[in-house]
C-alpha cells in the first residue's frame, strides 16, 4: 500500500520499521522537548499522512518507551482519520511523563509506534436485546 507523506522539516527521517516482522513503524521526535513530571505534551513529528480511504492510524506506545522512559500514550491509542491531512495536520504523539523527573527528548528520538489499519462502518440493525443468558456485568469474566 503506498501512503503520502509530507516532511515539513526534509532533515526528519521517514518513519521506518526495525525488522522485516515488525506491525508497526516507529515515530520520532522532530524536536527537542521537555517533559514535566505528570505532565501531558504534544510531540511533534514533523509529519503530514495521507492515510488512504477506509483506513486510519494507530498510535501506540512502543513497548520499551514507558518502561526505559516513563512516558506512556495517555489515551491509549491515537487514532488519525484519512481526512487529517491538511497542511498545517502534522501528526503529534500525546505523551504523559509519569516518573518524578523531567524527560527530556531530542529531536529523532523515537516515542511511538504507528500502524495503518482498515476498519469497516457499522450500519445499525436497531432490535430487542437478544434472549442469551446475561454474563454476569462488567468484569464478569474474572474473579
Amino acid at each position: 500500500m503506498k501512503v503520502r507523506i509530507t516532511r515539513r522539516d526534509p532533515s526528519i527521517a521517514l518513519p521506518a520499521r526495525e525488522t522485516a516482522g515488525a506491525a508497526g513503524f516507529d515515530l520520532a521526535a522532530s524536536a527537542d522537548v521537555t517533559i514535566e513530571p505528570g505532565q501531558i505534551v504534544l510531540v511533534p513529528t514533523g509529519l503530514i499522512i495521507r492515510v488512504p480511504e477506509g483506513h486510519f492510524l494507530g498510535i501506540f506506545a512502543r513497548s520499551s518507551t514507558p518502561y526505559k522512559r516513563g512516558l506512556v500514550v495517555p489515551n491509549g491509542v491515537g487514532i488519525v482519520d484519512s481526512d487529517y491531512c491538511g497542511p498545517e495536520d502534522e501528526i503529534k504523539v500525546q505523551v504523559l511523563n509519569i516518573t518524578k523527573e523531567a524527560v527530556h527528548l531530542k529531536k529523532g528520538d523515537r516515542i511511538a509506534q504507528g500502524i495503518v489499519l482498515k476498519f469497516a462502518v457499522p450500519e445499525w440493525d436497531e432490535g430487542p436485546v437478544d434472549s442469551n443468558a446475561s454474563r454476569g456485568g462488567f468484569g464478569s469474566t474474572g474473579a
